[in-house]
């Protein structure tokens, strides 16, 4: 499998890795504190046409390969995980099912405006009882004068606090378990659905996270993603995707920490030298290196085969679940190289060691990667 990148693949990561140094990382920390993502600078992410990248362009989209994705999405993250977020699910979660699944009249309704980010949207499928067992939807859609009516409850759903459009996984046959779920296309300001509390979370912090709750809300028969009993699929083979976002983010993450380490290593002094001099520092490095680049191809594997056509299913969740791995095994040797300043919120790979920490657990968390890539092993 060939790993070069075309000249569009390097213009586009250059533009991207220019963007994290000059757009994101100097709005980090503000963004970190005040806990948002500044209207403007999404607004400028939108014009860069980075919440469009795999929409064709008759719907305002770049038209952009999954390899591409990964490779912006790991150059954002060295910025700002949580903006790199924001991205990746405006493109894994929303724009792309809405194009694989939507009808004509959902894409033409949605995509544009999902392109322009004049619609942010959400996923959403977790609740108290469905997190690793995502067949276990509580929520229901009851078929109600041509429509439907959802009751229930969601959690953890990012972008949720200024999202117009939510894609909601609830039950449509609750008798028939997971197969018995489908996807709808669930307005803002849809009558009896709520958007609730945010989370106050450890990392990410820039991130609006809430609740959703759902009395009586009435969605149009229109609103089915796709057709019913195929909500499940839509999720997992959307969870697909994001997976490799989630394995580009934890490189760049890690990556950050590698650097930033490296750094200060060549800066710090201990015993009349550079703490860069010392073997044991030499080593960690080597380790955070190579690990990284390891992560980063089982990413790019995942994103080519994504791209051809083929089943990546397993592929993307090993590379979710070594790169999560990666970035906390770097983000924790970033701090333990800083040594008590790196304990401090004034050294970037404080935050970064809290950043990391996620990237095991959303998306499915590291045990649910190994039963996707034991179900590939023992198929047959």
């Amino acid at each position: 499998m060939d790993f070069n990148l075309n000249d569009e693949q390097k213009m586009m990561r250059q533009v991207a890795a220019e963007i994290a140094d000059e757009q994101l990382a100097p709005k980090a920390e503000e963004m970190e504190e005040n806990r948002e993502i500044p209207g403007e600078l999404l607004a400028f992410l939108a014009e860069q046409g980075y919440f469009g990248m795999f929409l064709p362009e008759r719907y305002g989209g770049a038209e952009l390969d999954f390899a591409t994705y990964a490779l912006t999405i790991e150059e954002f993250s060295r910025g700002s995980p949580a903006v790199a977020l924001v991205v990746s699910v405006q493109n894994a979660l929303v724009g792309k099912p809405i194009l694989t699944y939507g009808t004509e009249g959902q894409k033409e309704k949605y995509l544009a405006r999902v392109a322009s980010g004049e619609l942010l949207g959400a996923f959403s499928i977790t609740e108290e009882d469905a997190g690793s067992d995502a067949a276990n939807v509580q929520t229901t859609a009851a078929k109600k004068d041509g429509g439907y009516v959802l009751n229930g409850r969601k959690l953890y759903v990012t972008n949720a606090g200024f999202a117009g459009l939510f894609l909601v996984v609830a039950s449509t046959d609750p008798a028939a378990g997971g197969k018995g779920l489908s996807c709808f296309l669930v307005e803002r300001d849809a009558p009896g659905f709520t958007v609730g509390e945010r989370f106050d979370g450890m990392g990410m912090r820039a991130l609006d996270v809430r609740r959703l709750e759902f009395k009586n809300c009435e969605v149009p028969a229109d609103a089915l993603l796709g057709a019913e009993g195929e909500g499940l699929k839509i999720a997992l083979a959307s969870l697909d995707g994001s997976r490799i976002g989630v394995g580009a983010q934890a490189v760049g993450i890690g990556q950050q920490a590698f650097n930033e380490a490296k750094k200060y290593a060549g800066e710090r002094e201990q015993f009349g030298r550079p703490i860069l001099s010392f073997q044991a520092i030499q080593f960690y490095l080597v380790e955070m290196a190579t690990r990284l680049e390891a992560a980063r191809f089982l990413t790019l594997r995942a994103a080519t085969l994504a791209d051809a056509g083929e089943p990546f299913s397993a592929e993307a969740a090993m590379a979710k679940l070594y790169a999560s791995e990666a970035a906390n095994f770097c983000a924790n040797l970033g701090v333990q190289i800083h040594g008590g300043y790196g304990y401090m919120k004034d050294y970037v790979v404080e935050r970064f060691f809290r950043d990391a920490r996620v990237t095991e657990i959303y998306e499915g968390t590291s045990e649910v990667q190994k039963l996707v890539i034991a179900g590939k092993l023992l198929k047959g």
